[in-house]
């Protein structure tokens, strides 16, 4: 059971003091660099301002699932999250209209449309229709 976030500032406050326990792993990636550059042909989102990427994992056995998902969120409430979701870190019950804004999302539809009309190309977190 995995969670990333984009993470507008960093406070190692809260990832180092506080227990990491039921959860497995944290990891923090520092991004910026060629990411945050605005430039044409940057993906479909553009740059990623956001300086950190936070990734959160741990097991959904049955007896921890719930208290995973509650450290999860308990950690995301301690930090500052920008509320846009990286694409290619979605997890189990996310979108990729979690993903990109409105717009975005009806250009890579259209596209999908265009070039995949058989739906020949797959993914885990579909463009939709």
């Amino acid at each position: 059971m995995a969670r990333a976030e984009l993470l507008t500032e960093l406070d190692e406050r809260v990832l180092l003091d506080a227990p990491l326990a039921p959860l497995l792993g944290l990891q923090v990636r520092h991004l910026g660099g060629a990411l945050a550059e605005e430039r044409s042909g940057a993906g479909a989102r553009g740059a990623v301002a956001e300086p950190y990427l936070l990734y959160l994992i741990g097991l959904g056995l049955p007896h921890l699932k719930d208290a995973v998902v509650a450290r999860r969120a308990e950690l995301v409430g301690e930090l500052r999250v920008s509320g846009r979701k990286p694409y290619t870190f979605l997890t189990a019950g996310e979108r990729a209209a979690d993903a990109f804004d409105e717009g975005t999302l009806a250009r890579l539809r259209e596209l999908k449309r265009a070039r995949d009309p058989q739906g020949v190309f797959r993914a885990n977190f579909p463009v939709g229709a």
